[in-house]
């Protein structure tokens, strides 16, 4: 039957029709295990992105169960994430009144729609690789920024102050003002602090056992023991039963304003889960196609923002616990999200006991995993502009807005690859016997030149912006020769593109050297590059015979044309 209506395709079912009975019970203990994160981490990112705690767990269960049905990765974990949580965020909460939760959430369900429906047709579109306009220093950056500013949103919480901020540095200098003035309330400060030390201290030292659950435990232990429901801040009990589609009340003004945070999410949810799913597939030997990595990431953001969600990327936490616990399959993920919607609808007043305070420790602590400061040092030692597009990405990111930051970074980025191509290496070739051939003079000081031929190598594209530095180039070797030149090689190899005023770049270089008795050719040169040459009509002058296959049958010609060989030469 499932071969029949074509289901067999989908990467669940096509897992469900191979699946081996040895996997099962790892399949379930690592979906248990994976529970004791699921939910505390879904609520936590949640309140980072202004919504609800409860909205966290919607958007853990229905994505898990959408994304195991048509997810091409058999152990990857969807749900809410931190790098997603300022974005949405700074999308939904301006759109609603002052305390409007119902609002927060309709707006969050209609940009999880958004993002899904972006994601969709692009992968349909085929569109994986503007995924590649994120690059290591902008994700690098980003990552750190985003730490920054969840951190800094969850310290009110985390010592029991309230603060009205606009800004990440406002908010900070509002936290610090209330603490030094002391608003803090060392009841939840303590709470809050007690479950870091338990997080970490479990993460160093006993990994195996869920340092999260732990904390989150005892902390509901303690409030309820001790009576603090109406001292501290507290989560609150989720609403009973399953939520009903939230989208309900949005204006088409509305999704206007949320089309471009959605089309910023996606690149990011879709970037951080491409990453993660190609690192996990190749550790099990599976392969994973990006437009359908794509199309499976969009349909469970569909699913999850119809549902009382909010727009979820893969997780890089959950996943790796996944995989630790003997995950084989997307059976985990669904085992997770039954035990998630056995707790929203068996247990849905434990969430009264949980504080405030420990659950932004568990976000705080999830968050500083994203700061990578040798990171930033080792890029800094190995690249002084990769490492500016880094911290450009940063401080866009924190002072001007996570999106526009990312803009911002992606702009400097394309800037940094017109200035390489704009400014290219290109250097003198000089003959050597030790390595054979014609190398760069800067590194082969004591290789030599043939008399009466000069050649060249530019390392880059020809286009616009370059082809006059070229011509300069080649004119100030001609006039600087030891000796009379009559030919000029450009060796063409890495000569990759070519345009119109480059073409007239070197018409004009042709005409000059020709006035000067110089014979302008060219060697190596790539197939689709001399195409071009006959496309943009220049093909009379640039005929045949100024091409050579290699270097060393341009200068054999060179010497034919009554040249004797130097002296010297082997």
């Amino acid at each position: 039957m499932s071969r029949l209506f074509g289901l067999d395709r989908l990467p669940g079912i096509a897992t469900v029709l191979g699946y081996q009975r040895q996997w099962l019970r790892a399949d379930v203990t690592a979906g248990l295990v994976l529970t004791a994160l699921l939910i505390p981490a879904g609520m936590g990112y949640a309140e980072a992105a202004g919504l609800p705690a409860y909205a966290g767990l919607y958007a853990t269960i229905v994505p898990l169960l959408t994304y195991a049905v048509v997810g091409p990765s058999r152990i990857l974990v969807l749900g809410p994430d931190s790098s997603l949580a300022p974005l949405i965020a700074a999308a939904v909460v301006p759109l609603a009144a002052a305390g409007d939760v119902e609002g927060r959430l309709a707006f969050a369900g209609v940009l999880g729609v958004l993002v899904g429906l972006i994601l969709v047709i692009a992968g349909f579109l085929r569109l994986g690789f503007f995924t590649d306009l994120l690059s290591k220093p902008i994700r690098l950056g980003y990552l750190n920024a985003i730490a920054l500013i969840v951190v800094i949103g969850q310290l009110p919480k985390l010592l029991g102050v309230s603060v009205d901020a606009s800004g990440v540095l406002e908010e900070f200098a509002d936290t610090v003002r209330a603490l030094f003035a002391g608003e803090a309330d060392p009841v939840a400060a303590g709470l809050g602090a007690g479950a870091i030390a338990v997080i970490v201290t479990f993460r160093r030292w006993w990994p195996a056992v869920p340092g999260v659950l732990v904390a989150v435990v005892a902390a509901i232990v303690l409030s309820a023991a001790l009576g603090l429901t109406d001292e501290i801040g507290m989560v609150g009990a989720l609403p009973e039963g399953l939520p009903p589609p939230s989208i309900g009340g949005v204006g088409w003004d509305d999704v206007t304003h949320l089309i471009g945070p959605a089309a910023g999410i996606a690149l990011i949810a879709f970037a951080d889960t491409g990453v993660l799913s190609r690192t996990f597939a190749a550790r099990h030997g599976h392969d994973v196609n990006g437009s359908t990595e794509m199309k499976a990431i969009g349909a469970a953001n569909i699913a999850g923002g119809l549902f009382g969600g909010f727009p979820v990327s893969a997780s890089g936490s959950r996943t790796p616990v996944a995989e630790q616990n003997g995950a084989h399959t997307q059976l985990a993920g669904v085992v997770g999200a039954l035990a998630v919607l056995a707790f929203v609808l068996v247990a849905p007043g434990v969430t009264a006991y949980l504080p405030d305070s420990a659950l932004a420790a568990v976000v705080i602590v999830a968050a500083t995993a994203l700061v990578d400061v040798r990171g930033m040092i080792r890029l800094r030692r190995m690249s002084g502009v990769e490492f500016g597009l880094a911290a450009a990405a940063f401080l866009g990111v924190v002072f001007v807005g996570v999106l526009q930051g990312i803009l911002v970074a992606i702009g400097l980025s394309f800037a940094a690859v017109v200035v390489r191509a704009w400014q290219p290496y290109r250097t003198e070739l000089v003959a050597t016997d030790d390595p054979y051939g014609y190398h760069d003079v800067e590194r082969h000081p004591d290789g030599r030149r043939i008399p009466g031929l000069v050649i060249v190598r530019f390392d880059a594209p020809l286009f616009f912006a370059n082809g006059e530095m070229l011509d300069g180039y080649v004119r100030q070797l001609v006039a600087r020769a030891p000796t009379p030149v009559e030919w000029v090689v450009v060796a063409a190899e890495p000569i990759t593109g070519l345009d119109t005023t480059a073409v007239d770049e070197l018409v004009d270089l042709d005409h000059y050297l020709a006035s000067k008795g110089v014979r302008l050719v060219f060697a190596e040169m790539k197939g689709p590059i001399k195409d071009r040459f006959a496309r943009y009509e220049v093909g009379e002058r640039f005929d045949a015979t100024r091409f050579y296959p290699t270097l060393d049958a341009a200068v054999a010609d060179f010497r034919a044309h009554d040249h004797p060989p130097e002296r010297g030469a082997s």
